[in-house]
């Protein structure tokens, strides 16, 4: 039933490890460069999935209204300080811990990848979407982690129990699979945060991109609403 996402967990583990060696013996500057390179190809993947075809205006009212759950509860802020909690136990030095943390777990579970195959895995025992994903996170783990450090590792905590849940619930969420208007609003507001990760790393600005994380469940809820009145 969750087959996938413990597969997709085991490979972000490894690539995340490689990422840390290898970011060992990669000078500073180096590293900065790597990181402005992979927030292009962020804001490259977030402009792709932003463009997915649906009615703009509905993943709009999802932004805006999951953003403003997502304020409410603060959700990056305690995001952080579960890293800040991780960091502590694990008596780490690294100062780019928390920011790794957090940009690895929202990165690796906002795409409608990650809900469709948590959906198939936990309703069909069919992990084939998650294998695909598991290969794209573990190479993208062992950038971000040779950049970020250790921090990107501890996200497997993240993307075990939010896929995990997903399979577990899969029986309630079957209607996703039923029509790409479905995937594509997940596609196009996902794209929108993942955009927001890329001008993080950019260091343009500061988008708590996590509190916008309600709006993958809200955009769903609107289409089918539009869908009825309509």
């Amino acid at each position: 039933m969750i087959t996938g996402t413990i597969v997709n967990t085991i490979t972000v583990a490894i690539g995340s490890i490689v990422g840390v060696t290898i970011g060992k013996s990669i000078k500073t500057e180096i590293k900065e460069s790597i990181m402005k390179a992979l927030g292009l190809a962020v804001l490259v993947l977030g402009i792709k999935m932003a463009f997915s075809k649906h009615d703009f205006l509905m993943a709009l009212i999802a932004i805006v209204i999951g953003t403003l759950i997502g304020e409410l509860i603060d959700i990056e802020k305690g995001i952080e300080n579960f890293a800040e909690y991780i960091k502590n136990k694990v008596k780490s030095e690294s100062g780019t811990f928390v920011l790794g943390f957090v940009s690895a777990s929202v990165l690796f579970c906002v795409g409608s990848m990650t809900i469709v195959g948590a959906i198939k895995d936990g309703l069909n025992n069919d992990p084939s979407v998650l294998y695909v994903k598991s290969l794209l996170d573990g190479v993208t783990s062992i950038i971000l982690a040779s950049t970020f450090g250790i921090g990107v590792f501890f996200s497997i905590i993240v993307i075990f129990a939010y896929q995990g849940l997903l399979s577990l619930i899969a029986f309630k969420l079957t209607f996703l699979l039923n029509d790409e208007i479905y995937i594509n609003g997940i596609s196009v507001v996902g794209g929108i945060i993942i955009l927001g990760i890329g001008l993080n790393m950019l260091g343009i600005t500061k988008i708590k991109t996590a509190n916008m994380l309600p709006s993958l469940f809200f955009i769903p809820l609107i289409d089918v609403l539009y869908r009825f009145l309509v």
